[in-house]
């Protein structure tokens, strides 16, 4: 009898030391943050991914049948478009001074202003200009405004005209100069070869010319769009920045395609 007894401890004392060696279950790690800072060719910028895997992308003017915004402030205050988390916003394109679009503007399908192809004068005009578009659950896309009107017939669920192209064919558009003399604070949309779309604000002021090789040469864009200067503004929620400064117009805004995912 103290043989059997011995014998059930022993193997009692046998389970227990096989469970405490066993490996802990592994929890999934969270992905990494939407914005981070970045330097290139000396200069600082804040680098967003939108990932059609983990985010949806909306163009916001404003409440429905309300004003414009006109900063990334009231957006802030109103919540997200699409009842989501927001992972950030971006100033997304030309407007007018009442903060309306000039150029090609879709929302939720809607299409508020029509392809833009005249002549002018302006950052918005330096030819080809370009189009940011896709489906709010994933494929986006920049196409030169020639080649956007060419190929595309179907509405897409977004879309914003902007100008300069940056960044055409993974060539630096040819009218931007390597390091021109103007400097300001700038911004631009870049879709990379895995469809991910790359939003690059600089916090310093940049040329041209560098802020399309980023896209270029750190982010493997083969298309790049310019979306402004100056006015550039980013909302990122994770780390506490709402940038203030002029009027906005059009928004972009990138949500999380789940309540409570990164």
């Amino acid at each position: 009898m103290v043989t059997r007894v011995g014998s059930i401890a022993a193997f009692a004392l046998l389970v227990a030391a096989c469970s405490s060696d066993a490996a802990p279950e592994r929890k999934a790690s969270p992905p990494p943050p939407s914005c981070e800072g970045a330097t290139f060719e000396g200069a600082s910028f804040t680098h967003c991914t939108a990932d059609p895997a983990r985010h949806r992308i909306h163009m916001v003017l404003g409440p429905k049948g309300g004003a414009p915004y006109r900063s990334l402030s009231e957006l802030a205050a109103s919540g997200a478009p699409g009842g989501h988390a927001v992972a950030f916003a971006m100033n997304g394109g030309m407007f007018d001074d009442k903060g309306q679009p000039i150029g090609y503007y879709v929302s939720e399908g809607e299409r508020l202003h029509k392809l833009n192809t005249n002549p002018g004068w302006g950052n918005f005009h330096l030819k080809p200009n370009g189009v940011f578009y896709g489906d709010a659950k994933g494929g986006w896309a920049v196409r030169t405004t020639e080649d956007f009107a060419a190929t595309v017939a179907k509405r897409p669920d977004f879309g914003t005209q902007s100008g300069p192209m940056l960044v055409i064919a993974g060539k630096l558009h040819p009218s931007i100069d390597a390091d021109g003399d103007s400097k300001k604070l700038r911004n631009g949309v870049g879709v990379d070869r895995k469809g991910r779309a790359h939003f690059v604000i600089s916090d310093e002021p940049v040329s041209f010319g560098k802020l399309a090789r980023y896209f270029r040469d750190r982010l493997d864009c083969p298309n790049a769009l310019f979306l402004d200067g100056s006015v550039s503004s980013l909302w990122d929620p994770e780390h506490g920045r709402v940038d203030g400064g002029p009027p906005l117009g059009p928004l972009i805004v990138v949500e999380k395609a789940t309540k409570g995912r990164k």
